[in-house]
C-alpha cells in the first residue's frame, strides 16, 4: 500500500468515521453480549459544541469504545433537551427581529415557530460530536419533545397525581421576570451583591410619634400589611396594639408582635409584605394579613404602585427612596451586602411571587434514592467519593418540586379545568379522558371537550429528563419491552457535578419509582473546563476556545488527548491549548514509527538476533503490565492516568528503546520472526490507545493489512491478560542505565556512535548478562568484557556499585583531552580564587545579605567539587 510520509487528519478522520457509520458498528439491539448502556445528558437543543461537551463526550467516548473491544454489545444513545427556558428566549428574540410579538400569537402559532427553529438548529451540537468521533448509536437519537417521549413525561405526571404526589398549590415561588416563569429552588443561584439599606419613618397613628423600619427594597412598601416588632423588646412596648401609616401611599396597617423579629437586626422593627417575601408570607397567614402583590409579571409596578406604575423595580427603588427623602421619611441610607437569587438560565434577580403552581411531594420519593447512593449496601457509585456529602446535603433537605412553568415550549401540564373553581379540575392522559372524568366528577353527562379548558403551563424540562434512561428506551409507555429489559439499568452516566442535583439525583428517583431499581451503576463526575490562570471558561470573559478550530488545528485525536491529559477524575480541568499541540505531536510519533517499519526490507533468511528475541520479551512484560494498571485506571474512572499509562508504554518504552534494539543496521533486512512479531505488538499498541484516539489508530491499523469490515480495529479484541515476568522488567530497567552512561559518554567525549568501542565491566551487583546483546547494539559496543579489577587508561562511570570502562585509546585523542582539561582546570580554580577571596573579606561577609553569602559559599563548593573530578580525569589520561 502507499503509505502517507505525513499523516492528514482531516482527510483521515471524514473517511473512518463514514466507514463506521457505513458498516453502522455504532448501532446495537439486544443480543446474547453483556449490555454496556450510556445514555448522553442531553445537551440542550440552543447549544453549540464547547469545551465543557468536548471533555464530558470524550470521555463516554472512551468508555464505549473500550467495552466495545472488550466485546460488550455497546449502545450510547445520543439526544438533545428541548431547554425550555433557553429555547422559548431564542425563539421569541427573533420573532422580535421579525417585529412579532410573542403575545400576539396563539399557542399553536408560538409552537410552529419553535418547532421550525428547532428543525433549523437543534442537531448543530449533535453534528459537531461526530466531528470529535463520538461513536453514539444516531439510529437511536431521542429529543425530549419527541411524540414518545412527551407521551411518557404526561403519563408519568397523571400517575403521580393519581397517586396523591403531585398537587396544586397558592404558594410564593421563584418568579423570573425576564423569562415570566417560576424556576425551582435548584434553579436559584444566590450571589452576594452590594446594595443599600434604607432606614425609613413611618408615623404611628393618631400621634405625632413614628417608628423606623430598615430595608433594602423601599419600592415594596406599596405591599406592606403590617409592621412586625419582638414581643419582647422592651424598646417598642410602647406601640403594642397601635397601628403605623405607610408613607406615600397613607395605608393604615396593624402593629402585631412575633419572635420571628430579630432583635439585633436592622432597627428592630419589620415592614412585613406577604406578597413578596417568603418569610413575610409566613408571618401574613399566622397573622391574617392582607396581601398586596404590587407587581406585574416583567417587575414592574402595578396599579399598587400608585404614580411609579410601570416603572421598573430597580429603576422605582431610586424613585422611591428619592420620594421619601422629598417627604422627609427618608432617615438615612447605608450600603449592605446580601444575598440576591438569580436565574440560572436567563441571570435576572428573582421575585418572591405568590402563585398557582404544580408542586411534586418528595419526602417520601427520595428515600430509595438516598439509600441507593449512600445506604449500606448502596448500589450507585459516585465518582469521585466526595460528592456523596454534596448528594446526601441535597437530598436530606429537599423541598417539594416546582414543576410548572409559565411557558409555551414544553410538555403542555394535562390537567383541565371545567368550572371556575380552584379544583375544578380533572387530570387526564388526553382530552377524552379528561372529559370523561370530568362527567364522573361533576356528574354532568352532558359536558363536552369545549367545556374544558387545558392548564396552559408546561412543564419543568428537568421533568423530562428525569426519565430519560427510561424513554429512551420506552420503559414507560412499554415497561416490558425487548429494549428496556436489556438495556436497563445502564452502566455509567457521565455529567458534570453542577447537575448532580437537577438530573442526577432525579433520575435515580425516577428509576425506582418506575422500574424499583437504580438507573444506572457508576456516575462520573467531570471537573469544569477553566483557563490557565483557573478562570471558568465562558463567552464574556473570551476565554473558551472555539471547539472545532480546535479539531481543524490539533486533530480530533490531539485534542481528545490534550482534554484528557489535562483532567483528573472530578477535579477542575486547567485546560492548556499546548496540551492539544502534545497530542497531536503523540500522534504523529506514531504515525512516524509506523513508517520506519513500513521501511523495513524483510527476509526469511536470517537468524533473530538476541538482542531482537530478549527485547520482544521484555516489551511482553512491559505490556502486560501496563494493562494491568491501565485497567485499575479504568475501574477506577482514572481516565487521565490509563491515557498517561498507555502514553508512556507507546512513547518511550515501544518508540524509545523495542524499535531502536529492532532496527536492522543501515540498508539491511530485518528478520521475518521479529519484524512479524513487533508489528503484532504495534497492533497491541493501536487497541489499548483506539479509544483515546481512534481515527489515528483505526487508519494504521487498516494500513498494516488488508482487513475486512468484520476485522476493523473498533470492533477488534482488547488484549487477553498474560503472565509477567518483572525479572525481565528489572533487568532490562538496569540495562537501560548502562546504555544511558554509555550514551553520556559519548556524548561527553565526542566519541562517534558510528565508531565501535571496547566495554569492560566489574559485576559487583552480579547482574544478568541477558541484555548484554542489547547493550552491545545500541552502545555500539565491540564486545562485553567482564573484568575483575579497575582499567587503565579509561573512562569511567557507574550504575549501582557496577563499574563500567571505555578504553581511550583509539576512542579519542589524549593529547587534546588532556589540554582541554588542563585549560577547564586553571580556568576554575581562577574562578575559585576570586570566591575564596571575596569569601575572606570581613567587610563583604559582614555587609552583604544571607543570600548572598550562602551563593557564594555554593559557588566554592561547587568549584571545588569540579576541581577534584577535573584532576581525577586528568590522572587517569596520564
Amino acid at each position: 500500500m502507499d503509505i502517507p510520509s505525513k499523516y492528514d487528519a482531516n482527510s483521515v478522520e471524514s473517511k473512518w468515521y463514514d466507514y463506521w457509520m457505513k458498516n453502522n458498528y455504532f448501532h446495537s439491539t439486544p443480543d446474547e453480549r453483556e449490555p454496556y448502556t450510556i445514555v448522553i445528558p442531553p445537551p440542550n437543543v440552543t447549544g453549540v459544541l464547547h469545551m465543557g461537551h468536548m471533555l464530558n463526550n470524550t470521555i463516554q467516548d472512551v468508555l464505549v469504545r473500550r467495552a466495545r473491544l472488550l466485546g460488550k454489545n455497546a449502545c450510547w444513545v445520543p439526544g438533545t433537551d428541548h431547554a425550555s427556558i433557553a429555547t422559548e428566549a431564542k425563539v421569541v428574540a427573533k420573532l422580535k427581529e421579525q417585529g412579532i410579538d410573542k403575545n400576539d400569537l396563539t399557542r399553536d402559532e408560538f409552537l410552529g415557530h419553535a418547532w421550525e427553529w428547532t428543525h433549523e438548529y437543534g442537531g448543530v451540537i449533535l453534528e459537531q460530536l461526530k466531528k470529535l468521533g463520538c461513536s453514539c448509536d444516531w439510529d437511536r437519537t431521542k429529543f425530549t419533545m419527541d411524540d414518545d417521549m412527551s407521551e411518557a413525561v404526561i403519563k408519568v405526571f397523571v400517575d403521580l397525581h393519581n397517586k396523591g404526589l403531585i398537587y396544586r398549590g397558592y404558594r410564593m415561588v421563584n418568579w423570573d421576570p425576564e423569562a415570566k416563569t417560576t424556576l425551582s429552588d435548584e434553579e436559584v443561584i444566590h450571589e452576594e451583591r452590594q446594595g443599600n439599606l434604607y432606614y425609613i419613618n413611618y408615623k404611628i397613628e393618631g400621634s405625632d410619634d413614628t417608628l423606623t423600619i430598615a430595608t433594602t427594597r423601599p419600592e415594596t412598601i406599596f405591599g406592606d400589611s403590617a409592621i412586625c416588632i419582638n414581643p419582647n423588646d422592651e424598646r417598642f412596648t410602647h406601640l403594642k396594639g397601635k397601628k403605623a401609616i405607610v408613607p406615600i401611599c397613607n395605608r393604615v396597617v396593624p402593629i402585631i408582635e412575633d419572635e420571628y423579629v430579630d432583635l439585633e437586626f436592622g432597627t428592630g422593627c419589620l415592614k412585613v409584605t406577604p406578597a413578596h417575601d417568603e418569610n413575610d408570607k409566613n408571618l401574613g397567614d399566622k397573622h391574617s394579613l392582607e396581601v398586596i402583590d404590587i407587581f406585574n409579571a416583567d417587575a414592574t409596578l402595578n396599579s399598587f404602585g400608585l404614580q411609579f406604575e410601570g416603572q421598573d423595580r430597580f429603576e422605582a427603588r431610586k424613585t422611591v427612596a428619592k420620594a421619601l427623602d422629598a417627604l422627609g421619611v427618608l432617615e438615612k441610607t447605608e450600603t449592605h451586602i446580601n444575598k440576591v437569587g438569580t436565574s440560572e438560565r436567563t441571570k435576572a434577580v428573582i421575585e418572591p411571587r405568590l402563585s398557582d403552581q404544580w408542586f411534586l411531594k418528595m419526602e417520601d420519593l427520595v428515600k430509595p434514592a438516598i439509600e441507593a447512593v449512600l445506604g449500606e449496601d448502596a448500589e450507585i457509585k459516585l465518582f469521585p467519593k466526595k460528592f456523596e456529602n454534596t448528594y446526601r446535603h441535597w437530598m436530606e433537605n429537599i423541598r417539594d418540586w416546582n414543576i410548572s412553568r409559565q411557558l409555551l415550549w414544553g410538555q403542555q401540564i394535562p390537567a383541565y379545568f371545567y368550572g371556575d373553581g380552584k379544583e375544578d379540575f380533572v387530570v387526564a392522559e388526553s382530552l377524552e379522558n379528561a372529559v370523561t372524568l370530568a362527567q364522573e366528577k361533576t356528574g354532568k353527562t352532558d359536558l363536552k371537550a369545549e367545556d374544558l379548558t387545558q392548564d396552559t403551563d408546561a412543564l419543568d424540562t428537568w421533568f423530562s429528563s428525569w426519565l430519560w434512561p427510561m424513554s429512551v428506551f420506552d420503559g414507560i409507555r412499554n415497561p416490558e419491552n425487548e429494549d428496556i429489559k436489556y438495556y436497563y439499568p445502564t452502566n455509567d452516566l457521565v455529567t458534570g457535578p453542577d447537575i448532580l442535583f437537577f438530573w442526577v439525583a432525579r433520575m435515580i428517583i425516577a428509576g425506582y419509582e418506575y422500574k424499583d431499581e437504580k438507573p444506572f451503576n457508576n456516575v462520573y463526575l467531570t471537573g469544569l473546563v477553566r483557563d490557565k490562570q483557573r478562570r471558568k471558561m465562558s463567552k464574556s470573559l473570551g476565554n473558551s476556545p472555539d471547539a472545532l478550530k480546535l479539531i481543524s488545528d490539533y486533530s480530533a485525536d490531539g485534542v481528545r488527548v490534550g482534554l484528557l491529559l489535562s483532567s483528573a477524575a472530578g477535579n477542575d480541568l486547567m485546560f492548556d491549548e499546548a496540551l492539544c499541540q502534545q497530542g497531536k505531536g503523540f500522534g504523529n510519533k506514531i504515525w512516524n514509527a509506523f513508517n520506519l517499519t513500513n521501511l523495513w526490507e524483510v527476509s526469511d533468511a536470517i537468524e533473530q538476533p538476541a538482542s531482537s528475541k530478549i527485547a520482544l520479551d521484555w516489551y511482553e512484560s512491559k505490556f502486560q503490565a501496563a494493562l494491568v494498571d491501565i485497567d485499575d485506571h479504568f475501574s477506577k474512572y482514572r481516565l487521565s492516568d490509563a491515557l498517561m499509562s498507555i502514553y508512556k508504554l507507546i512513547y518511550d518504552d515501544f518508540c524509545g528503546w523495542l524499535l531502536e534494539i529492532v532496527k536492522p543496521a543501515y540498508q539491511q533486512p530485518i528478520d521475518a520472526k521479529t519484524y512479524n512479531k513487533v508489528m503484532s505488538i504495534f497492533e497491541d499498541n493501536l487497541k489499548i490507545l483506539h479509544p483515546f484516539m481512534p481515527f489515528l489508530t483505526e487508519d494504521i491499523w487498516q494500513y498494516i493489512a488488508e482487513r475486512t469490515p468484520e476485522e476493523a480495529l473498533i470492533v477488534a479484541k482488547w488484549p487477553e491478560a498474560k503472565p509477567i515476568n518483572t525479572d525481565l522488567i528489572a533487568q532490562f530497567e538496569f540495562a537501560s542505565e548502562v546504555i544511558s552512561g554509555i550514551r553520556t559518554v559519548r556524548k561527553d567525549k565526542n566519541i562517534a556512535f558510528k565508531d565501535a568501542i571496547g566495554f569492560s565491566v566489574i559485576n559487583h551487583e552480579n547482574s544478568n548478562t541477558a541484555f548484554d546483546a542489547v547493550i552491545a547494539k545500541l552502545g555500539n559496543l565491540e564486545a562485553i568484557e567482564y573484568v575483575s579489577e579497575p582499567v587503565d587508561g579509561a573512562l569511567t562511570f557507574r550504575v549501582k556499585s557496577n563499574e563500567y570502562f571505555i578504553p581511550m585509546e583509539g576512542a579519542i585523542d589524549v593529547e587534546a583531552e588532556i589540554k582541554k582539561l588542563s585549560e577547564e582546570l586553571n580556568y576554575t580554580e581562577g574562578f575559585l580564587k576570586s570566591v575564596q577571596k571575596k569569601l575572606s573579606n570581613e567587610r563583604f561577609v559582614s555587609g552583604a545579605p544571607e543570600q548572598v553569602i550562602a551563593n557564594e559559599r555554593k559557588k566554592e563548593a561547587d568549584a571545588l567539587a569540579k576541581i577534584e573530578t577535573l584532576k581525577s580525569s586528568l590522572a587517569s589520561l596520564k
